[in-house]
């Protein structure tokens, strides 16, 4: 393989009562990578689109990673990079974690899959650490392997995907104001009391479960955040108007994407996740803020290639 296009899935990170471990791919909702073996070493990007990103492979989230992957396999030939971005850099849908993610899995596909899941995963968050100097893992994950994924321990890396309920649908707005990952950190505590640690400890355990029994009821009464979402709302314009249409029209639940200022509503069915979408846009809509929305499923897989 000498030249590789790849679908790059958005992602949803936290799923409200997982911070920093728990995250899930989105099925029609990313950005493309092209990549080609080229005679020159090195990483060179050649052309991105959608977004105002650096050119220079070692201050950009796709070029660090490819080019740290060259490094450690000790290949002599190169890459030359395009990105085309679907994803806006800050809107809380892992824009990022696509570009870092894709990267790792397209350039280990070059190198014939020279890489486990969890190096590349591990590579990636590089590319993350470039992009929101933060090394986490709760939006590559899914990236590189599809589905739902959690992170149980950074030190030693350990990323376990789990199972996604068939009927499992996302609603998702995307207000098109950027909020930086480093300003939705900004505001969060840098403690909190054991009891809150406790009732998110037992959400993410519940939530867990609920996807291994296919219970939507349970994964609807485990959809609570104690620890950023009381922080970070206040920053998401119109965010508790959205969360109460939502919750009407039917949604299991949900809340703040990432670090925002995108929000995500899972819903049982695609009917009822239409009539989310529905009541989520009549309120949004009259605000004048410029938005998308996203009807979609969990992504089976992670960034999917094809030979171009």
């Amino acid at each position: 393989m000498h030249e590789i296009r790849l679908f790059c899935p958005a992602t949803v990170a936290n799923v409200s009562c997982g911070f920093d471990v728990l995250g899930l791919a989105l099925e029609d909702v990313g950005d493309e990578l092209f990549l080609r073996r080229v005679e020159r070493p090195g990483v060179h990007i050649i052309g991105i689109t959608g977004a105002d990103l650096p050119t220079e492979p070692e201050r950009n989230a796709a070029g660090i990673v490819a080019q740290l992957m060259l490094r450690d396999a000790g290949v002599e030939w190169g890459i030359e990079m395009e990105i085309h971005k679907k994803i806006k850099p800050g809107s809380g849908l892992g824009s990022s974690a696509a570009s870092a993610g894709g990267a790792a899995v397209g350039v280990n596909l070059l190198l014939d899959r020279h890489f486990d899941r969890h190096q590349m995963i591990r590579y990636a968050m590089e590319g993350e650490f470039v992009a929101c100097d933060a090394r986490i893992a709760d939006n590559v994950s899914p990236v590189v392997m599809g589905g739902f994924c959690l992170v149980r321990s950074y030190d030693p890396l350990d990323v376990v995907p789990l199972p996604v309920p068939e009927q499992l649908h996302l609603v998702l707005l995307h207000p098109q104001v950027e909020l930086k990952t480093s300003e939705s950190r900004a505001v969060l505590p840098g403690q909190v009391p054991l009891k809150t640690a406790t009732r998110q400890t037992g959400n993410l355990g519940g939530l867990i479960a609920g996807l291994y029994k296919n219970d939507y009821e349970l994964i609807a009464r485990s959809l609570q955040d104690h620890l950023a979402e009381p922080f970070r709302s206040p920053l998401i314009p119109h965010f508790d108007a959205v969360r109460a249409a939502a919750m009407e029209a039917g949604a299991l639940g949900g809340g703040i994407s990432g670090s925002g200022p995108s929000m995500f509503y899972l819903c049982q069915g695609a009917e009822r996740a239409a009539a989310v979408a529905g009541a989520m846009e009549q309120v949004f809509k009259p605000t004048g803020i410029p938005y998308k929305l996203y009807q979609t499923q969990v992504a089976r897989e992670g960034a999917r290639s094809s030979i171009a």
